[in-house]
């Protein structure tokens, strides 16, 4: 397993034509599992008023986008499930567990803006990516 600080989560919200939400983290690792299906667990510790937006994709799969060791270096694209929340005091952390996609940024943000323009949304969006990625 690989460890890297994660610095930039961004939640890209189907429901919102794939607009971002970035996530305010006080800290956050993400970890290549390097396993046989080649997962990442991102773990953002964040500020427990995130709780409901959370609470609302709990077993969802997200799209997000990750900026890992360097404010400075493009972030990466994931396919993630959030698996676990927890409070911590006033915080609370945040568990995904996905796949990192390998195009460059510019052409998976092209493919779903195509997508989204064909009316795809929500898990129909999900799966239609998945088939043409």
């Amino acid at each position: 397993m690989k460890t890297f600080k994660l610095r930039k989560l961004v939640i890209l919200d189907y429901d919102k034509g794939l607009e971002g939400t970035e996530v305010h983290l006080i800290d956050g690792l993400i970890i290549n599992r390097e396993d046989d299906h080649d997962t990442w667990l991102i773990e953002g510790f964040i500020n427990r008023s995130y709780w409901n937006y959370f609470k609302d994709k709990l077993n969802e799969e997200l799209m997000v986008q990750a900026t890992i060791t360097k404010d400075t270096n493009e972030p990466a694209s994931f396919i993630t499930k959030l698996t676990e929340m927890h409070e911590i005091g006033e915080q609370m952390n945040v568990m995904l567990m996905g796949k990192i996609i390998d195009k460059q940024k510019k052409d998976v943000e092209q493919l779903l803006t195509r997508l989204v323009e064909k009316g795809y949304e929500g898990e129909n969006l999900i799966q239609k990516f998945k088939e043409v990625y």
